[in-house]
């Protein structure tokens, strides 16, 4: 039985979540203002056959594809929102489910530290990330959410209230983790925007 872990649609991109997923595409790199649509499923190995669907069925590309034992994650974008939309229909179609099937989003994690001191700073952006570095002074939100892939749902919400720096937007495996940087008052507008969109989605 295959199981639907994420289903996050994303109706236009913003400029550094795009960019950012853009450093770890294997496949067509996306653009601000595409739609996109970000799935997960369980097992794994299932998402070839689902990819499959949704290419042959729609004009989407393929912007990654992540096949572990447990999970698997794919994402698709266009600049035609009703493609993605589609690629979805197809996706659920071929489960034989519905979006309210989904697993709901959990927030295992959520804080904000406020003015980040020089040796945390330097000891962040010395770890594995794509995005942009965190400066002394600044403020900084982390959110980690199961399934993982809700918080590219989260970075683009946030980047759409605020204006903030993302660090960190890691969506694959059993957690995903966010981390924001930015201003005090645009990291608390950010963060309200991130939770809020999170907490707002359906699911079981």
């Amino acid at each position: 039985m295959i199981k639907l872990r994420t289903y996050v649609y994303i109706d236009s991109l913003q400029p550094q979540l795009a960019t950012y997923m853009g450093t770890a595409s294997q496949g067509f790199l996306p653009v601000p203002g595409n739609a996109c649509l970000w799935m997960e499923i369980s097992p794994g190995m299932a998402v070839h056959r689902l990819t499959d669907v949704a290419l042959k069925a729609t004009r989407v590309h393929l912007g990654l594809q992540v096949v572990e034992r447990a999970f698997g994650s794919m994402v698709f974008h266009h600049r035609d929102q009703s493609d993605v939309i589609e690629a979805g229909s197809s996706v659920l179609n071929a489960l034989g489910t519905t979006l309210e099937s989904r697993q709901a989003c959990r927030i295992a994690w959520k804080e904000t530290v406020r003015s980040i001191t020089p040796d945390h700073a330097v000891l962040i952006n010395r770890q594995d990330r794509r995005g942009s570095m965190i400066l002394p002074g600044q403020s900084m939100f982390i959110l980690e959410t199961e399934p993982a892939g809700y918080v590219v749902y989260a970075a683009n919400e946030a980047e759409k209230a605020a204006n903030i720096t993302l660090v960190d937007a890691r969506a694959v495996g059993a957690f995903g983790r966010l981390t924001l940087a930015g201003k005090e008052a645009d990291i608390d507008a950010a963060a309200n925007a991130a939770l809020q969109a999170v907490n707002n989605l359906s699911g079981v």
